[in-house]
């Protein structure tokens, strides 16, 4: 073949290819917006709405991440949040609604009103920012900041740690839950190096507050600001939430000093910039999305309703009458815990007693301790009775809310997300922590993540043994599914996650 033939060949085919390889470059932008409600009350620290874009050929995915306590069903923002943002998204910016992802941390701060008017900023800044970007994961490692608030106790149940209801005595505890230590983080730099935004995901619930009371997005708002305070050039943290539904601050019950998320914060932040630097990025045009609804069982709550109702009436049947008022019963729970054997004297007058074939202060330190366990028997009967209730109204209002639904299964949104090595699987529930163990011991790819509380909120959902101890802890009481919807969904997950 001719030279110059073979030179005019290499050019055109060159000239073929070139376009594809540019359409096939990973673009992104990131934005955040100021959502705060600055007219409910004092402010500690802004909460924020962030958006990622992403773009490869001819595909384009926005993750959207709110410091709010879901994406509608509770707290401040509307069921019909998601529906008309995503439908603005797809009218006015031409983005195809199941590629939209909105993840909410959990946190309890007031949003404000037009949280859909400053998503739709936020979106629209990001997409006007694509540049280049080259891409890395990494896992970081945090275990000083959550801890499992269920508690297994001796007698085969398991409760949870939560303000509306008292801690355990010490020797019923038989054991505490798990934790997932691990902070999976995506990385995206700038053609030249410096950081554009990253992801991260970690199971936690940033429900700890601040000392003043005062709105905040808690500790993960406090992460995300140290990290980009650290990474500068306007780099945006976007947390996503993981798999924390059964999951607390630390010392959550802590009376010794005010509860404070910041200092949480902080370490969660720092943690995650250790993995972020760690991180080595390259060029990797991969970005896949996957959508998919699946139909999970209700839950039939009769009979646990039943159970709790006997369990109610048990407890208050139990409450006797006893002398001591509470000003008497901690009088006399110091005296005889100060000195059990002779409480209400000193021992010389026991003895002198004695001397004399006298038992009085024998005979009224009886009485007294027959009084002070009568009172304690009250109290910790009262305790059980406020878990019991608690859960009970939980109960109540989801059987009534899966009657009328008018059928037996409801139906979750599911997002499969790749980004070059970083790969994500969503659900719309509080997914307990075993959930997510579970998915990343069989996902395909070591950098697998899994974010509850995206795209809806269907409440918590608990694993199967789990839902055993409907009544009581809240988490298992607090959900609209049935014990089969676990094995349904790992299996959805784990081929969505074959498939990125």
């Amino acid at each position: 073949m001719p030279a110059r033939l073979v030179f005019v060949i290499a050019i055109v085919c060159g000239a073929c290819c070139w376009p594809a390889a540019v359409q096939a470059e990973l673009l992104a932008g990131a934005a955040k917006v100021d959502f705060t409600d600055y007219n409910a009350g004092p402010v500690n620290d802004p909460l924020f709405v962030k958006a990622l874009a992403l773009r490869s050929g001819e595909t384009t995915a926005v993750i959207i991440t709110l410091d709010a306590v879901a994406v509608g069903e509770i707290g401040y923002i509307k069921n019909d949040y998601l529906p008309t943002l995503r439908s603005r998204l797809e009218k006015e910016l031409g983005i195809t609604p199941t590629h939209v992802l909105v993840n909410a941390s959990h946190c309890h701060g007031i949003v404000a009103p037009d949280v859909g008017e400053k998503s739709f900023q936020a979106v629209e800044q990001a997409l006007k920012q694509l540049m280049p970007v080259t891409v890395g994961y990494g896992v970081g490692q945090e275990d000083g900041v959550s801890e499992n608030r269920r508690i297994l106790m001796k007698d085969g149940r398991t409760i949870d740690v939560r303000h509306a209801y008292s801690l355990p005595a010490d020797e019923q505890i038989a054991a505490v839950g798990p934790i997932d230590p691990s902070i999976g983080v995506l990385r995206l730099d700038r053609q030249d190096g410096r950081p554009l935004a990253v992801v991260y995901n970690f199971a936690c619930h940033p429900i700890q507050g601040v000392p003043s009371g005062a709105n905040t997005a808690d500790m993960t708002g406090f992460a995300s600001q140290v990290i980009e305070d650290n990474l500068g050039n306007g780099a945006v943290a976007l947390f996503m939430q993981g798999c924390g539904g059964d999951i607390n601050p630390v010392f959550y019950k802590a009376i010794d000093h005010a509860r404070d998320a910041e200092p949480l914060g902080n370490k969660l932040g720092l943690s995650t910039l250790k993995a972020i630097h760690k991180i080595a990025t390259k060029v990797d045009d991969r970005l896949i999305v996957q959508n998919e609804m699946l139909a999970l069982p209700r839950s039939d709550l009769a009979e646990r309703v039943a159970l709790q109702e006997q369990e109610q009436q048990r407890l208050m049947t139990s409450l006797k009458g006893t002398t001591l008022n509470l000003k008497t019963f901690l009088q006399l729970m110091v005296k005889h815990g100060l000195a059990e054997e002779f409480p209400s004297y000193s021992s010389a007058r026991y003895l002198h007693e004695k001397g004399l074939g006298r038992e009085h202060l024998a005979r009224l330190d009886a009485e007294n301790r027959r009084n002070v366990e009568a009172y304690l028997h009250n109290v910790l009967s009262m305790e059980e009775l406020t878990r019991v209730q608690t859960n009970l109204a939980l109960l109540r209002k989801h059987q009534a809310q899966n009657i009328a639904a008018g059928k037996r299964t409801v139906d979750v949104e599911l997002v499969g997300l790749r980004v070059g090595e970083f790969v994500l699987l969503t659900f719309p529930g509080e997914l307990t922590v075993q959930i997510g163990l579970n998915l990343k011991a069989v996902s395909p790819h070591s950098g697998t993540c899994i974010a509850g509380y995206t795209n809806g909120y269907i409440y918590y959902a608990p694993t199967k043994e789990q839902l055993l101890n409907v009544g009581n802890a809240q988490e298992d009481s607090d959900c609209i599914l049935a014990p089969e919807w676990q094995a349904l969904f790992e299996a959805k997950a784990l081929e969505m996650l074959k498939g990125l």
